[in-house]
């Protein structure tokens, strides 16, 4: 696989230093140098020490990437593609599906879906490198990068620059008062218990925004924007507030006969590409349990 740019430096700049400012890393050099790339200028090899001139075009040639032979392809169920280029690819999850393989689930991940997605469009690279996931029961857009330079490039803007804007549609149990909020509490882990979190002043600062979008007689559609990214945090901040999401049995959410999970849907997602230089803005419309309790204004 291989990328290219065009110099627009004035004075001539070491290979090393111009690649690096556009996301190669110290590990990508190394595979590049030991597992057969190669970073060619103007047609010839070069060696990072070497300089590229304005005007000139340089390429980085990686490596393929192994794939990993224990990972299933799970031909079975069809994957919902929102958006895929060379790059990247985003699909809508269905709830009830983990994101990734663990010891509960190998073979009917996400991943093993992707996988045999890949598979048929005869793609350069089978590994999958999920940038953002979501929790099994929780629906919407997940986006994956379709190589490790993608992959890279994108998990330094969500960590250093928090470039991922991600937005949820939530109907939680009761009536907000305010409009519009922000809701700045730590969470971290409830001491004993390996899957519930909860608001606690030793954890991480999590920063979660809402708007109502609509009040019905015993429940509020929220639109909610992360700030952060913890584990459950939409759940955990919900069900502090004196509002957790209906059906979410596990912050305490009121049961309904509509919908058997957490009302919760990733609906909205806005990134910086870095190949097409400009935003990505995609959309997931929702899904049918979410649409029925809203059609019923009650749960």
């Amino acid at each position: 696989m291989e990328f290219s740019w065009i110099s627009e430096t004035k004075e001539p700049e070491k290979v090393r230093l111009f690649l690096k400012a556009r996301g190669v890393s110290h590990r990508m050099f190394s595979q590049i140098k030991h597992f057969g790339g190669k970073i060619v200028v103007e047609g010839r090899e070069v060696f990072t020490n070497d300089y590229v001139k304005n005007g000139e075009k340089i390429t980085i040639f990686m490596p393929p990437e192994r794939e990993n032979v224990e990972l299933d392809a799970d031909f079975t169920d069809p994957l919902k593609v929102v958006f895929e280029d060379k790059n990247f690819l985003i699909v809508d999850k269905p709830a009830f599906v983990t994101t990734v393989p663990g010891h509960a689930d190998r073979k009917t991940t996400l991943v093993n879906m992707i996988k045999a997605h890949l598979i048929q469009e005869k793609a350069d690279s089978l590994v999958p490198h999920v940038v953002t996931r979501l929790d099994r029961d929780t629906s919407g857009l997940v986006l994956l990068a379709k190589h490790k330079f993608a992959h890279a490039l994108l998990n330094d803007a969500l960590m250093e620059h928090h470039d991922i804007e991600k937005f949820y549609v939530a109907l939680v149990s009761g009536n907000f008062q305010e409009d519009h909020g922000m809701i700045d509490e730590p969470i971290g882990r409830i001491e004993g218990d390996f899957i519930r979190r909860q608001v606690r002043q030793d954890g991480k600062r999590s920063v979660t925004e809402y708007w109502v979008e609509k009040r019905f007689d015993n429940f509020t559609q929220l639109r909610i924007q992360l700030h952060t990214g913890r584990t459950h945090q939409i759940r955990v901040h919900m069900a502090w507030a004196g509002h957790p999401l209906i059906g979410d049995v596990l912050y305490g959410g009121p049961h309904s006969k509509l919908i058997s999970r957490q009302a919760l849907h990733a609906s909205e997602m806005i990134f910086f590409d870095p190949f097409a230089n400009k935003n990505q803005h995609f959309n997931a419309g929702l899904p049918d349990d979410i649409q029925r309790i809203i059609e019923a204004e009650n749960y």
